[in-house]
């Protein structure tokens, strides 16, 4: 009578255990980005802001992690995913620098345009010879397509390259006849437009730059991380969620 007594007992107990046994906690993958606003940045807090942050935490849990991201310089999240500190990257693709050390994703989760600005006085660029011995604005800490970055430190051209650290200062700097032209990425442009209260600039663009998974090949199972990504996302947008970034 004892033992058929403690039986039930014994699995009830049991019972819990197995099950919290089974439902393990799942996989956090850290995602590294730089700070490019609207679409992606930190608050004054240090916390992840953005549509693309969502966009991201969403593809990464339907694909069965959780997402943990950290904030970074360029040069330092580079580093990180060189040596796996960073699991993956929402970003650009066909970085030289990256190129060993990562895997790239299929989906587009974005194109951005990378446009070269002028006021509304100054005749638009009609090609790389057009900028000869003008002065060029850039964003200090941004890298930009292998091509574009060529065409800018071209001696043969000899354009003046102005650094400064802000959109808005930037804006500033084109304004103010510092230099002839500015070279940026839309999204954080219009932001900046915006919140000086200017007008749209004309402008030409460049180059198209694609967002995609960027993740470490030293990451646990990279190409299985990239792969579900990849098709989580593909997933997603046939169920007709929308995954896009807003224009501006």
């Amino acid at each position: 009578m004892k033992s058929s007594f403690w039986i039930p007992f014994a699995a009830a107990l049991a019972g819990p255990c197995l099950a919290a046994a089974e439902a393990e906690p799942s996989r956090v993958l850290t995602v590294g980005y730089y700070d490019f606003p609207p679409a992606i940045y930190s608050d004054r807090q240090g916390r992840p802001q953005g549509p693309l942050v969502d966009i991201t935490r969403r593809v990464i849990e339907r694909a069965g992690y959780q997402a943990d991201f950290r904030g970074l310089p360029s040069a330092r999240l580079y580093a990180a995913l060189q040596n796996g500190s960073v699991d993956l990257w929402p970003g650009a693709p066909g970085k030289p620098e990256l190129r060993a050390d990562t895997l790239e994703g299929r989906e587009t989760l974005a194109d951005i345009s990378l446009n070269l600005y002028h006021r509304p006085d100054t005749p638009p660029p009609s090609g790389p010879d057009s900028l000869r011995k003008r002065g060029v604005i850039i964003i200090g800490g941004y890298n930009y397509w292998p091509q574009v970055n060529k065409m800018l430190h071209d001696p043969a051209l000899g354009i003046r390259l102005h650094r400064t650290a802000t959109h808005t200062s930037a804006l500033e700097m084109l304004k103010h006849r510092r230099a002839d032209y500015l070279l940026d990425y839309e999204i954080p442009i219009n932001q900046a437009l915006k919140l000086l209260g200017m007008e749209k600039l004309p402008h030409i663009e460049i180059h198209k730059v694609a967002i995609r998974f960027i993740v470490s090949r030293h990451a646990e199972d990279s190409q299985n991380v990239v792969d579900a990504l990849d098709s989580a996302y593909a997933e997603m947008v046939a169920a007709g969620e929308d995954l896009s970034l807003p224009e501006e």
